[in-house]
């Protein structure tokens, strides 16, 4: 999968990481082990449609366009307040119960800018299955080099 933005995303992600080890460590995980799930595990509960979970993909819109997993929806990057409002606007209307997975994918998972918002935002928002897809190096490295299915196209 080519993926013709990465570039400029590592470099944000370089950042960033410049940034924690100013402060000397990431950011803490919002989530707990039993709020996240591995790559071939969600793969494994998309193959049943009773009870595949919604997908939500909550990094940059180019890298949706770029590839996403199946199914996925993009509603707002939540590392901005204006992509943060459209992500809790779109989740307002989903019953609280929905069993949520979120995922973004854009660079080392310990350094994301989205996914600990997202997680945080959806979560005070009151949803109790929510769940975030440990993707540790990237979308790429973590799901589609490893040949797990995945749609190409914008929002």
């Amino acid at each position: 999968m080519s993926l013709r933005y990465v570039p400029r995303l590592i470099a944000l992600c370089a950042g960033l990481m410049i940034a924690v080890s100013a402060f000397g460590r990431a950011p803490a995980d919002p989530w707990t082990a039993s709020q996240t799930v591995h790559p071939a595990d969600l793969n494994k509960e998309l193959s049943n449609p009773k009870s595949a979970p919604v997908v939500l993909f909550v990094g940059f819109q180019r890298l949706y366009a770029a590839g996403h997993i199946k199914g996925a929806q993009y509603h707002g990057t939540p590392n901005k307040p204006d992509g943060l409002a459209e992500l809790k606007a779109w989740a307002a209307s989903l019953p609280r119960t929905t069993n949520l997975v979120i995922y973004c994918g854009c660079c080392p998972m310990e350094h994301c800018p989205n996914i600990r918002p997202a997680f945080t935002a959806l979560r005070d928002l009151g949803f109790t299955k929510l769940r975030v897809l440990i993707l540790p190096t990237s979308f790429e490295a973590d799901w589609a080099n490893q040949g797990l299915p995945y749609d190409k196209g914008s929002s």
